[in-house]
């Protein structure tokens, strides 16, 4: 089976793909919700004076409010109604993953099949809403507190900011979905992914301009291109690679048939948490540096103004602790998004063992062993991607859009994208083969 499916991707063309005009429908629709996305970026606040906050922006790039910026495209640093992003829904479907584990009720709602998926997605939409407008809430006192930055402060600017932050969290999760269906790929991942390529322009201008007014040396800047380009060769070999565990069938009799043994295999990625250990190790280290940055240095305590300090870029206390949690966060989602227990028990419910290991609890633990030991490769590599650009931006000056984190996003969501354009071509050519066999056999009957 799986030699017939690499035959066919070998031989997928151009006139397969104009063939394919579902496919094409889905790219057209995918293209104009990622165009109304970019649209959104550029629509302000009502009651807010860009200009001053502009200003203020230019402070703070730096801190978590540039990696904000980041995901939500430049809306934030236009304070647009898409500011907040997509990032609720993340924190919440993070959020809603881990009760899974903890609360029984919502662990069995996860076995029940796709009644139980939509149940828990509601929930994921009702936490998005809460935490959304918690966000929208903050970020209105926040601009408040700044001087000059609100046209009118008061309960009107407070609530219309909350309506237009939140409003457009949730149009931005209904969109997303409404690609995952209709469209081509993940629809969150390519919201986050069109938001920073619409960026990485801008950036390979920026670190242009570097070099010519001579910030940026010409050897430099060579060399920040070769890293940034074996860094996506080192991503692409990396989320591609899976160790797979041989799976096999006993012989079963069906009524009066007998069915031969099959075999098949367990995929296990290599890295199984993808981008998420590095955006939550961002954040939460990036955290005090910005809410230092909103409040007065001098009314700062010496060990507070210290601890700011060693948590600046490029610092070796920044840089163990942003290795560390990404390590941390890689074993602990990858706990959360894989289960050996589950998989051993389907492996048995449906008659397949691990050839030399017990159906079970002992296939379970052979399969969390093996885990285990891929994720330490896993966590290696990310924090490896990471930490490598993160020296650069902090000594350079390079824009966070060439960053490690970025990258990782960019790469991956390609690669997942163009699977699924693959698989869609292939079910189109594998369609056409079985309409010309079925003519073929229509031909000789007559």
């Amino acid at each position: 089976m799986a030699s017939a499916a690499e035959q066919l991707a070998s031989n997928l063309n151009f006139s397969t793909f104009a063939k394919a005009e579902d496919l094409k429908k889905r790219l057209w629709f995918t293209l104009g919700a990622l165009l109304v996305y970019r649209l959104g970026t550029y629509i302000p606040l009502p009651g807010l004076n860009p200009d001053a906050f502009a200003q203020a922006f230019q402070g703070q790039s730096g801190g978590i409010l540039g990696l904000f910026n980041m995901f939500s495209g430049g809306a934030v640093e236009r304070m647009a109604i898409f500011a907040l992003g997509i990032m609720p829904y993340i924190s919440a479907s993070i959020i809603v993953q881990l009760m899974t584990s903890v609360v029984p009720a919502l662990e069995q709602l996860k076995k029940e099949g796709e009644q139980g998926r939509k149940i828990i997605n509601q929930y994921t939409r009702y936490g998005t809403v809460l935490l959304g407008a918690m966000q929208a809430y903050g970020i209105a006192i926040g601009l408040e507190s700044g001087s000059g930055l609100v046209v009118d402060p008061g309960w009107f600017f407070r609530i219309s900011t909350v309506i237009s932050l939140l409003g457009g969290t949730m149009f931005l999760m209904w969109l997303g979905e409404q690609i995952t269906s209709r469209g081509i790929g993940n629809g969150i991942s390519l919201i986050i992914f069109a938001g920073i390529v619409a960026a990485l322009p801008g950036a390979l201008a920026g670190t242009l301009e570097l070099g010519r007014t001579g910030a940026l040396s010409t050897p430099l800047i060579l060399a920040i291109i070769v890293m940034v380009v074996a860094v996506i060769a080192l991503i692409v070999f990396v989320e591609r690679a899976q160790r797979r565990l041989l799976i096999q069938y006993p012989k079963r009799q069906v009524g009066n048939r007998m069915f031969q043994g099959d075999t098949s295999h367990l995929p296990l990625k290599l890295n199984t948490s993808g981008v998420i250990p590095a955006i939550f190790a961002s954040s939460l280290l990036l955290l005090p540096a910005t809410l230092a940055g909103f409040t007065n240095t001098a009314t700062l305590p010496g060990w507070a103004t210290a601890i700011v300090s060693a948590l600046a870029h490029g610092q070796p206390l920044y840089m163990v602790l942003y290795g560390g949690m990404i390590a941390f966060f890689a074993f602990f989602y990858t706990a959360i998004v894989f289960n050996p227990k589950d998989t051993a028990d389907n492996l048995k419910k449906h008659g397949g063992f691990i050839p030399g290991i017990r159906p079970g609890e002992r296939t379970a633990e052979y399969i969390d062993f093996v885990l285990t030991r891929i994720t330490v490769i896993g966590a290696i590599y990310l924090i490896f991607v990471c930490i490598l650009p993160e020296i650069l931006i902090s000594q350079t000056g390079v824009p966070f859009y060439l960053g490690g984190t970025s990258l990782l996003i960019v790469v991956s969501v390609t690669l997942d994208t163009v699977a699924q354009i693959q698989g869609h071509l292939i079910a189109q050519q594998y369609e056409g083969l079985i309409k010309k066999s079925k003519l073929r056999g229509g031909k000789r009957g007559r």
